[in-house]
């Protein structure tokens, strides 16, 4: 049994059905999830959506993959989410953990004050290096603890990454002078390839030296929240290819995405704080290849959100200049390796 987006929106937005009977349910929505939030708490239901590289069209999936995100994000953020909870319907109505059939399931998160988390900090100048220091601090620990084995080893093997770069080129070639110019599409192309082609041996050693691990996968400013404790939420639990890489992939997204808002002398520090702390000093021979790799694949997001018939035109053009800005970051970062 299962039902209807809108009418599962419809039932949701009613104060009525939950626990705490809130005066008003804020709703929100992206390309894969609904959220509904209540001031104390927030339920993320997932979309019936299939994109290729996440498939929630069953309700089963879905389940799976809420009990995922839970599992994944607790391990960086074990106080804000609280667990998985049926939505079910006995006769007309819809509860939330109900005696009834499940007809749906949602991640049920506390809800955080949007202003602690690091990109609206960063836009106040309230990030000091100390601050930044602590996140290498933890992501340190997050990486040591981190499953390894064969498996996830494999997703760093240089012909398996560059499945990844060449996917990107691919999806982005119709945006050609539109969000990339095409002398910068070449050259970031060519400069991966080349890569790929004279430093085989350092994935190789990466590889040996364990620095491949079940990561975050989506390790950027608006998934960290300073609150009495730092939590780094939201990694990705649909898709494992995006989650087993190498620590710098990962990290790289986070320096790379403060590159962007322009403050280079918090990536350095970050860095720095890392590679001192965790004594991974090879991390700096894939720094700049994992920086242009995440600074595209934003490109090529934002890119995309030009096709979506949903975005009113305004929006696009905000995405327009963000894409283009991330495609510069990324043809920076290349003419560097």
């Amino acid at each position: 049994m299962t039902m209807d987006v809108s009418s599962l929106q419809k039932a949701l937005l009613n104060p009525e059905i939950y626990p705490d009977r809130p005066a008003v349910i804020k709703f929100m929505e992206t390309h894969i999830s609904l959220l509904f939030l209540t001031g104390d708490h927030v339920y993320k239901v997932k979309k019936p959506v299939d994109f290729g590289f996440l498939d929630f069209t069953s309700l089963e999936k879905r389940k799976f993959f809420c009990e995922q995100e839970v599992k994944l994000n607790r391990r960086l953020s074990p106080t804000i989410y609280l667990g998985i909870i049926r939505i079910t319907k006995e006769g007309d109505r819809i509860h939330l953990e109900g005696k009834g059939e499940p007809v749906e399931y949602a991640v049920k998160m506390k809800q955080i004050p949007e202003e602690k988390l690091m990109d609206k900090l960063l836009e106040k100048k309230q990030v000091t290096p100390k601050m930044i220091e602590a996140v290498s601090e933890k992501l340190v620990q997050f990486y040591f603890a981190a499953e390894t084995n064969d498996l996830i080893k494999s997703f760093a093997k240089p012909e398996r990454v560059k499945q990844d770069t060449d996917e990107n080129f691919e999806q982005t070639e119709r945006y050609i002078d539109v969000t990339i110019p095409r002398e910068v599409y070449e050259e970031v192309k060519n400069k991966t390839n080349d890569f790929f082609r004279t430093n085989g041996k350092i994935f190789k050693q990466r590889i040996a030296s364990d620095r491949i691990r079940d990561c975050h996968g989506d390790l950027r400013l608006e998934h960290i929240f300073w609150g009495d404790e730092i939590s780094i939420f939201d990694c990705i639990e649909f898709n494992q290819r995006f989650r087993y890489t190498d620590v710098a992939a990962d990290i790289a997204f986070l320096a790379m995405d403060l590159d962007y808002h322009g403050r280079e002398d918090l990536s350095e520090h970050l860095i720095g704080a890392y590679v001192g702390e965790s004594g991974d000093h090879e991390l700096m021979e894939v720094l700049d290849f994992y920086k242009c790799y995440r600074a595209y694949v934003r490109g090529k997001v934002e890119s995309f959100r030009l096709d979506d018939p949903h975005i009113p035109k305004g929006e696009k053009e905000e995405a327009l200049k963000r894409a283009q800005k991330y495609f510069s970051l990324a043809h920076r970062y290349a003419q560097r390796f």
